[in-house]
């Protein structure tokens, strides 16, 4: 007899959050298990065909006021319509921010009840003064989950101190990587874009915000180009911070070295042109687009922090060094298949 899974997400807006659980959904093992997706909003930034076996089950929206209050009020006044949903085997609150996600899995009729953990909260709340405010209203959540994933093995320890969560109700599941999709999409040209194939080109992947310190990057960047002139970066995405880079970038006077490229719904045809990639986050939760980037076969430059979060990955003590001495290679993709039939298993494990 199938398991029955219930994952609840607000919805799949632009966001390593959502395009994580897109990969999965899109991967899953629908001959061993029902599925029932509910979503809060209709919005698909991605335009993915969600496969044909998934229940897609939409909720009427839930108010932003209620991300204002505490949780145990708030999930009072949010009612996922389970008619005819029947008993779960796991309920599982994929988004981990969103009230609405929350109440949806703990109010769901299943058996065990599970959040992801999307990020390094220990940080989180140190750096951003609007996260601690929020987490210090939802946090009264965590006692209705029997278990917390979190999606790489660095995050267990900050979130348990944060949380007061035992470390025993704390596993790690990686994030999905759809190897299918990226191998479809490389060959995809993007419409006027090329680059100068005599110059060093790196690309950088993800929301423009504090967490990804692009600030840090340009200031590393600058400097290694003083070394070495024939120098590019191109960054794949859009954020709250775009102005503050935006003038950064001319600042440093890198205008003609820097290029801000906003969203693409086919970043992979974008890394497939270039000879390496860079991150300088502070922080992460598991770094998808590290991930992304073994797929494509492009050799990482990465700050030594991220290592906790992405046990495949050497970081750089000296990453404007590193840059500065790196040399063009042929790309050798990862088709990630061991990695990927792992997490399978260990979603299925959680159904027992």
């Amino acid at each position: 007899m199938k398991k029955r899974i219930a994952f609840f997400q607000n919805e799949f807006t632009v966001g390593g959050i959502q395009k994580s659980l897109l990969n999965l959904l899109s991967n899953f093992d629908y001959d061993s298990f029902d599925v029932d997706l509910y979503l809060f909003d209709d919005n698909n930034y991605w335009e993915a065909d969600l496969p044909k076996e998934l229940n897609v089950k939409y909720q009427k929206p839930v108010s932003k006021l209620l991300s204002f209050i505490p949780f145990d009020l708030a999930k009072k006044f949010i009612k996922p319509d389970f008619k005819d949903a029947g008993e779960y085997d796991l309920a599982v609150d994929f988004n981990s921010y969103q009230n609405s996600c929350a109440a949806g899995a703990i109010k769901a009729p299943a058996k065990k009840r599970v959040m992801w953990i999307h990020n390094d909260v220990g940080i989180k709340l140190k750096n951003e003064w609007k996260y601690r405010v929020l987490w210090s209203l939802f946090k009264g959540k965590f006692k209705y989950y029997d278990k917390f994933v979190a999606v790489s093995d660095g995050l267990i320890e900050p979130f348990s101190k944060a949380s007061g969560m035992p470390k025993e109700k704390i596993t790690s599941i990686m994030n999905y990587i759809s190897i299918k999709e990226i191998r479809e999409k490389l060959s995809e040209k993007p419409e006027g874009f090329s680059v100068d194939e005599s110059c060093f080109n790196l690309v950088a992947l993800g929301r423009i915000c504090h967490q990804k310190a692009y600030d840090i990057m340009l200031d590393r960047f600058a400097e290694a180009v003083k070394q070495r002139d024939e120098l590019r970066l191109y960054i794949i995405g859009d954020g709250e911070d775009r102005q503050a880079i935006e003038e950064q970038i001319k600042s440093l006077g890198l205008s003609d070295k820097v290029f801000l490229l906003g969203n693409q719904q086919n970043p992979f045809s974008y890394m497939n042109m270039m000879d390496a990639f860079i991150s300088t986050s502070r922080y992460e939760g598991q770094p998808l687009n590290i991930m992304e980037a073994m797929a494509v076969g492009l050799p990482l430059y990465c700050t030594k922090n991220l290592e906790k979060y992405c046990p495949a990955l050497t970081g750089c003590e000296d990453i404007t060094s590193a840059i500065v001495n790196a040399k063009k290679e042929e790309k050798k993709p990862d088709d990630l298949i061991e990695y990927n039939s792992t997490i399978l298993r260990q979603i299925a494990e959680l159904c027992e």
